[in-house]
């Protein structure tokens, strides 16, 4: 069973042979751990790859996101950037008022996917392929208007919110499309929508305003023969049952905040939960015993015949040792459970 079939199988709970793997590597890790970072790709290499751009035009970005410094990406928002390997943040938001909605401009060049490219990309490769365009429809309201005035945009709604929020939307879906008519397995998209405790709107709101965008994302990716995946951090038990309800295949969160006997009891067997070990404290402050016992957690609380990727991040403040010991306790569960 190659990198492929063992994800699929995995997202269709069908028994796979061993619980697959893919470790989030940030431009930190390779910054201040490059020997641990080419060991760890050589004993545990990824099931799960992301497929290159492949854009023949390229997007108006300047600077890099990952250096120190400002960083401007294809929609024209401003990143400063204090840290180097990591993402910085917008200050000053391009929309601050209504007026300036007249400056948002989409990156149509983010459309111009070389079919071909992609096509032989996953040609080139026995692992399942995810695309190379990651939609946030939250997040990018976010960085276009500023965080607290979004807050307040959600609960106002004022017309010109509903406005900006189709432009994205119209945008991502496009995106999705042009994606979607390639080779690639799934689709991705992301929004961070939990503080530690809840959501960051009501559930009621986000049901409004943001259910039915996943819908069409979660639709586009499934009427092409594609899976489906999202990223989002933080406590968003609130709206699992109606992510599953829109088909999601995998979810990649924050499962140590929601609490994974809880989560297993809930939704193991309805949805592949994609990682991840908590990185907040375990992954930077935990002894290896103590992510062992996580990844047993994890596995005992949500693995049903499938339904669990060995998925973890090294990002800042992550200890390799800790990386090394999580994906060496999921080979060892593997490992027993063909003997057994």
């Amino acid at each position: 069973m190659n990198s492929r079939e063992l994800v699929k199988r995995t997202l269709e709970f069908d028994k796979p042979d061993s619980i697959p793997r893919q470790l989030w590597l940030l431009p930190w890790a390779e910054n201040n751990h490059p020997d641990e970072v080419k060991y760890i790709g050589e004993k545990y290499p990824d099931d799960i790859t992301w497929c290159p751009a492949c854009l023949a035009e390229k997007p108006g970005t300047q600077g890099d996101q990952f250096e120190r410094g400002t960083y401007i990406d294809e929609w024209g928002c401003v990143f400063e950037n204090r840290h180097r390997g990591i993402i910085g943040e917008v200050k000053e938001p391009l929309v601050k008022d209504w007026p300036d909605l007249e400056k948002v401009r989409t990156p149509v060049e983010c459309l111009s996917v070389d079919r071909d490219q992609v096509n032989a990309f996953c040609s080139r490769t026995d692992r399942f392929v995810l695309a190379g365009c990651c939609p946030r429809p939250f997040e990018r309201i976010q960085f276009l208007r500023g965080t607290e005035n979004v807050l307040m945009d959600t609960a106002l709604r004022p017309g010109e919110f509903d406005e900006l929020l189709d432009t994205v939307r119209g945008f991502y879906i496009d995106e999705l499309e042009v994606w979607a008519k390639t080779d690639v397995d799934g689709l991705m998209f992301m929004d961070d929508w939990g503080s530690q405790l809840a959501l960051l709107i009501s559930p009621d709101s986000w049901r409004e305003m943001f259910k039915p965008i996943y819908r069409d994302f979660i639709d586009i990716a499934h009427s092409h023969g594609k899976k489906a995946f999202m990223h989002s951090d933080g406590n968003i038990v609130d709206i699992l049952d109606d992510l599953i309800e829109l088909g999601l295949d995998a979810i990649n969160s924050q499962v140590f905040c929601m609490g994974i006997e809880e989560l297993g009891r809930r939704f193991a067997g309805r949805i592949t939960f994609w990682g991840e070990v908590d990185r907040q404290h375990l992954l930077p402050n935990g002894t290896e015993e103590d992510i062992r016992d996580a990844v047993r957690s994890m596995t005992d609380n949500l693995y049903s015949a499938g339904g669990l990727i060995a998925q973890l991040e090294f990002g800042p403040g992550a200890k390799p040792e800790n990386i090394i010991a999580a994906f060496d306790e999921w080979d060892c569960l593997t490992k027993q459970q063909d003997k057994s």
